[in-house]
């Protein structure tokens, strides 16, 4: 047998430019080989794709408008709350007075980190430490997933240190956390805490890290979204926390204390005790004041700023640190992205392309319900079902309408230093977030702002948000074929859908409701899919890292039916098959370096584009039509290992 037949992802080295690689042995390489070829990765990223040359675009245009309204040579626009955001940018963007405060905007919050002597303190004030720093856990309000008109609380762990779990046990974990420590200890000595109360602080920090990684999730075991969904009454919680005095936290943060909980991770909490007690006290006290430090530098003066670089930049590759100005513009976009995206849409998105991405959508939404209809593994109960959920969903394109009402609240001080204006702001939307508890789920609220390129699915909400950013090429172009589109946009519309049945999706109903919709039978053929398509991906091999097939697999059965939807829609209107499958790889061009990749695949729920594009296409009839694809070549992938789901 041909050894070509076992190749997933096609033959050579997909990282890598081949301009002689043929479409029938590497699809991506012989569409982006020039691309990969001819195009640098910016001094100041860790990789450049598609999706990010078009980032660059829109950050040129904005950071030009952003400068253009400070100086006064552009009247800023009608636009609720964006006066606020070119307050902040200034800010950001004055230098002379950051690099002259240097460590001053922070000495109030680092005392209050310091005084800190026991358990004791920490309960006492816990109410203020958890509106103002990073504590050891995290409390956040979101419908509830069982009953999505209402709103419920949420108990989880904190972030670690390095990207994963799987990261400490990779050979580059002590060399990373060396470099965080060294990182910390100069960032608190600049900050003038004494160098020997700075190691302390730097060695504690990291060992209740270590602690918190043995007990915290993976992100493969994140990706199951469902089995985040832990309600405990508060009492039964609480009955498992002696040392932490969470019934006092509660009754300072809720007027009226909540009943349930829900716990994302319940080996954490299982292990909360452990962790938090008298004895750990100087270990979170350390780790406190590591996340405060390393969270706050990037906003005060450029000394600070690139101390605060070598971490960030031992995970990511990236070689150079941003320029002042860049940093202004996204730190105004970071806090105001809402306001800023409805700017970007209403300037630079058209009207003409909404309407025809539009009727694209609908037009995917119809060959979906073709597809269900006609599926031969699905029994007729759980078609219906399917459609009942695929003609419920909520359809959100360009930017909002209405501007969520936190960005009213936030106000910026002109007179004050960029991290106090920053610090408030964090207060507000953290007293936002709480606030919530008591009050219905605000179905109109969008997951991304109109400037994102970027598109996604809320099973909670069964919406799908496609903001302006993405919608141009080569996404989309008004004046290109309708194949080439439906190989970008087209993919990425029913790829959104397609997110409503994924291993994820599926258990949500049209009301993004927890809850089973499927006959056994179905949901046992639907697991059976999915455990073919965790096979498809798993082991593959990408630059100097091999693929979880586990991890990623909602986005892969998403690409999946994603794809097959478009090709089906090309189909239909006698479309050039060959268009569609280019442009699907040309969507997917990228060019990273090493450090980025081992963090990304760490982390992300998503294969590696040129993974995407070339895995995909061998799972689709078509594209052996196409191109001719011959059991000899590289693309070629046996059909018994081809998967189709939806």
């Amino acid at each position: 047998m041909n050894n070509k037949m076992m190749v997933r992802g096609g033959t050579g080295d997909i990282t890598k430019a081949d301009v002689n690689a043929r479409p029938q042995d590497n699809l991506y390489l012989a569409v982006n080989s020039k691309w990969l070829e001819n195009t640098e990765i910016p001094s100041d990223r860790s990789r450049i794709s598609s999706f990010d040359g078009i980032d660059l675009n829109i950050e040129k245009e904005l950071m030009n408008d952003f400068a253009d309204f400070a100086d006064g040579k552009k009247e800023i626009p009608d636009v609720p709350n964006l006066k606020k955001a070119v307050e902040l940018y200034k800010l950001a963007r004055d230098f002379d007075k950051r690099n002259a405060d240097g460590a001053k905007p922070i000495q109030a919050d680092l005392k209050t980190l310091t005084s800190l002597n026991s358990l004791a303190d920490l309960n006492e004030q816990a109410g203020e430490l958890f509106r103002n720093f990073a504590v050891p856990f995290t409390l956040d309000v979101d419908a509830d997933m069982k009953n999505t008109k209402v709103n419920v609380l949420q108990f989880d762990r904190p972030n670690l240190i390095l990207p994963d779990t799987t990261t400490y046990k990779s050979p580059d974990a002590k060399k990373l956390l060396d470099i965080y420590k060294k990182q910390t200890v100069k960032l608190l000595t600049m900050a003038r805490i004494g160098e020997e109360d700075a190691e302390k602080y730097a060695q504690n920090a990291l060992k209740f890290d270590e602690r918190l990684s043995k007990v915290a999730k993976s992100s493969e075991e994140r990706a199951d979204y469902p089995a985040m969904y832990n309600p405990m009454s508060i009492e039964d919680f609480e009955e498992k926390i002696t040392s932490f005095d969470f019934d006092h936290l509660l009754g300072e943060l809720f007027d009226k204390k909540p009943d349930r909980i829900i716990v994302i991770e319940p080996r954490f909490l299982d292990h909360f005790e452990e962790l938090v007690n008298e004895d750990t006290f100087e270990e979170i006290k350390g780790w406190m004041l590591a996340k405060f430090i390393n969270g706050a530098a990037s906003l005060l003066s450029q000394e600070f700023r690139e101390a605060a670089f070598p971490f960030s930049q031992a995970l990511s590759g990236q070689p150079e640190l941003s320029k002042g100005v860049k940093q202004a513009y996204y730190i105004a976009n970071g806090l105001f992205s809402e306001v800023v995206g409805v700017y970007y849409g209403q300037t630079y998105f058209g009207s003409e392309a909404k309407a025809d991405v539009e009727d694209m959508i609908h037009r995917m939404i119809d060959v979906y319900e073709k597809r269900i209809s006609e599926n031969d593994w699905l029994s007729e109960d759980t078609k219906k079902k399917a459609i009942v959920k695929l003609r419920a969903l909520i359809l959100k394109i360009g930017y909002p309408e209405k501007i969520e009402e936190v960005y009213d609240l936030l106000q910026v001080d002109p007179e004050g230093s960029l991290y106090s204006n920053e610090a408030e702001a964090g207060r507000v939307l953290v007293q936002y977030n709480l606030d919530k508890l008591y009050k219905p789920v605000d179905r109109t609220v969008w997951l991304m702002p109109g400037n994102l390129v970027n598109a996604c699915y809320d099973p909670q909400r069964n919406d799908i948000t496609f903001p302006a950013a993405i919608l141009q090429k080569p996404f989309y172009d008004l004046h290109q074929s309708r194949s080439l589109n439906y190989g970008g946009i087209g993919v990425v519309i029913a790829h959104e859908i397609s997110h409503a049945f994924d291993n994820n999706g599926a258990k949500f109903d049209e009301f993004g409701n927890l809850k089973n919709w499927w006959t056994d039978e179905d949901f046992a053929e639907f697991e059976k899919r999915t455990q073919a398509e965790v096979k498809l991906f798993d082991g593959i091999k990408y630059g100097p890292v091999v693929l979880n097939g586990k991890q990623i697999v909602s986005e892969n059965i998403a690409d999946q039916g994603g794809l097959t939807a478009a090709v089906e829609a090309n189909k239909g209107e006698n479309g050039n098959m060959k268009e569609v499958f280019e442009n699907f790889a040309r969507v997917w061009a990228t060019k990273q370096l090493p450090e980025s990749i081992k963090t990304q695949v760490s982390i992300d729920v998503h294969a590696p584009g040129p993974e995407r594009a070339n895995v995909q296409s061998q799972c689709q009839e078509e594209f052996y039509k196409a191109f001719d694809v011959k059991p000899e070549d590289g693309m070629w992938l046996d059909p018994d290992k081809r998967v189709v789901i939806w």
